[in-house]
């Protein structure tokens, strides 16, 4: 049996790769996998996301070991094979690159192969640049680039200080508190 994923990026609308991978691969080659496809480098702290339908996150795959909690499920990339946790045809996953910035790969198990085998992983369709791997905030700022932190970033700012009346703040006394500390 063969796993075949199409990857995307939110941040490159022509960015695209196709991975065929052995089910019984660890999640740590596909993302070895996944590093090699876009030309990434293999030092920044990653993690797969198992996603429903909705892409919400389900359960997090962690490069490395992260939970001390022995009560409590945890998956290791490279102690955790792909058909643990992946089974379905159309499931979806996603596969954090870059922390800082929660930026990401959508994926998705577009077939399953019956019938045939491999070993390893291959990239069997490449299309598009993909993005940046990080993100260096100094060089945006210094290139004009901009992270939206403008006037605008905390909301409208044609706001009616009327708005802010004492009634809008849930019966604050004169005082500025409407409970009393409690004392230790």
């Amino acid at each position: 049996m063969i796993y075949r994923f199409t990857i995307i990026s939110d941040e490159v609308d022509d960015f695209i790769r196709e991975i065929q991978i052995d089910p019984e691969a660890t999640f740590y080659d596909f993302h070895e996998a996944i590093l090699k496809s876009a030309g990434y480098a293999n030092d920044q702290m990653t993690s797969f996301f198992i996603c429903d339908d909705d892409w919400e996150k389900e359960k997090e795959i962690t490069l490395e070991e992260m939970d001390d909690n022995p009560e409590m499920d945890s998956w290791v990339m490279k102690e955790t094979q792909l058909s643990e946790l992946v089974e379905d045809e159309k499931q979806k996953l996603l596969s954090v690159f870059y922390y800082m910035t929660e930026r990401c790969f959508f994926i998705e198990l577009s077939e399953i192969i019956t019938g045939k085998e491999m070993k390893g992983a291959k990239c069997t369709k490449k299309a598009g640049e993909a993005p940046k791997q990080t993100v260096d905030f100094e060089e945006m700022a210094a290139a004009g680039g901009s992270l939206d932190l403008d006037e605008n970033f905390y909301g409208d700012q044609d706001f009616d200080m009327e708005d802010f009346d004492k009634e809008g703040f849930g019966g604050l006394d004169e005082a500025g508190s409407s409970f009393e500390e409690e004392k230790y």
